[in-house]
């Protein structure tokens, strides 16, 4: 692929499930290169959540690339997901001001609750949709649904899986791939981290660290949003014949279920 830079420079692809993503690299410089990225990247740079972005152009092609710093470092490890560094970072994507006003400025989407369980059923295979324990799990969200009490919509990044989290060699930690940002309830996000990596008895302490009193209507929140994230990631990953995966989820899913019960 042809990315119209200057001459020096060779392109080779960075990882990633979506083939967007590639490493620069000329002489003893190097510098992280996406195609078409959230169009609110410079908001996310200039809050010191991403990455500095160097500059952004559109090519030949029609796509849009964009140069990030690229920083020696490593994604966080699984059990690394209940540290306070996580927490406090969220909780500043949640607050900031510049970021959700830049996300309505490029048309970020809203999504609501009922929307979000609506995505589920969208292509469900039959074999989830009659498992047992999902089918309880998809009941209980139908039935409290109306009963979520949201503070305030604002900027989730959607997908926190431990690979989006960059710890720079000088401990510095950074949010990418934001593909999937929204304005909604911050639980979207939370909930997630707390569901998929955390242990049930260190959610208080977590919570407390990033900054809310708990209490059980913000737990009802965080039991509504991680189910239903959880029950995403089983589809994803029984769509993809990742059924190591998809078991691990549910096992998790069932211990959560039995613990709040």
């Amino acid at each position: 692929m042809n990315f119209d830079l200057e001459t020096g420079w060779q392109v080779q692809p960075a990882g990633g499930d979506t083939g967007t993503a590639f490493l620069g690299v000329r002489a003893s410089e190097k510098i992280f290169l996406k195609r078409n990225t959230s169009p609110f990247l410079a908001a996310l740079s200039a809050e010191a959540i991403t990455p500095k972005l160097i500059w952004t152009k559109r090519i030949a092609t029609g796509d849009v690339l964009t140069a990030q710093e690229w920083l020696n470092g490593r994604t966080l490890k699984r059990a690394e997901m209940n540290s306070p560094q996580v927490a406090k970072l969220l909780a500043r994507v949640h607050q900031s001001l510049l970021l959700k006003r830049m996300l309505k400025k490029v048309g970020g989407q809203t999504w609501h609750a009922p929307e979000m369980l609506q995505t589920y059923f969208y292509d469900l295979p039959q074999d989830l949709r009659q498992h047992p324990l999902l089918e309880q799990v998809v009941q209980t969200l139908k039935q409290t649904m109306a009963d979520l009490k949201t503070p305030s919509m604002e900027v989730c990044h959607g997908d926190l899986n431990h690979k989006n989290w960059l710890l720079s060699d000088i401990n510095r930690l950074y949010l990418v791939d934001w593909d999937s940002a929204m304005l909604a309830d911050p639980a979207v996000d939370f909930g997630m981290i707390l569901f998929q990596y955390v242990p049930r008895q260190e959610w208080q302490e977590w919570l407390e660290t990033y900054g809310l009193d708990v209490t059980p209507e913000l737990m009802a929140r965080v039991f509504w949003y991680g189910s239903l994230n959880l029950l995403q990631s089983i589809k994803h990953h029984y769509q993809r014949g990742r059924f190591t995966e998809m078991n691990h989820d549910i096992l998790r899913l069932k211990e959560l279920v039995s613990e709040i019960n």
